[in-house]
């Protein structure tokens, strides 16, 4: 149930901040208070299920609160075990990484009227066509 309380007030806090995004603000990053799990974290509930579970949350938390796509990705793969077996954090996660990736290329490309797809990739470090594929998803 813990985890579950901790991926409610991540998707909650990065959901604020996409809302600011979408009203000009891009490139804003979240509030570190708006996704501080310390409290959750140091209750009875964090003490008592402390684990790679809570580590791995912990850790998604601080990757999503800095917007970087590529931290995320590496928290992904070093608790693999952690996040990938529960299916609806396994989901959420998912929906996550994509939210991210949309802000991250959001605010790449909104400053500029013409892009080059193979300098976006280089600059968020993703395959071209994952870039591609993405930007028509947006478009589309």
């Amino acid at each position: 149930a813990l985890k579950y309380m901790l991926l409610c007030k991540i998707l909650d806090a990065l959901r604020a901040a996409l809302h600011l995004s979408s009203q000009g603000a891009v490139g804003m990053k979240t509030n570190k208070a708006e996704v501080d799990l310390s409290g959750l974290l140091s209750g009875k509930q964090g003490v008592k299920y402390a684990g790679r579970e809570v580590e791995a949350m912990s850790a998604i938390a601080t990757a999503s609160a800095n917007r970087n796509l590529q931290e995320f990705e590496r928290v992904l793969q070093t608790y693999a075990d952690e996040l990938q077996q529960d299916l609806l954090i396994k989901h959420h996660l998912h929906i996550l990484q994509e939210q991210l990736l949309e802000s991250n290329l959001i605010r790449i490309i909104e400053p500029y009227s013409c892009v080059e797809l193979s300098h976006i990739a280089a600059m968020i470090e993703l395959p071209v066509a994952t870039v591609e594929r993405k930007l028509s998803q947006m478009i589309l």
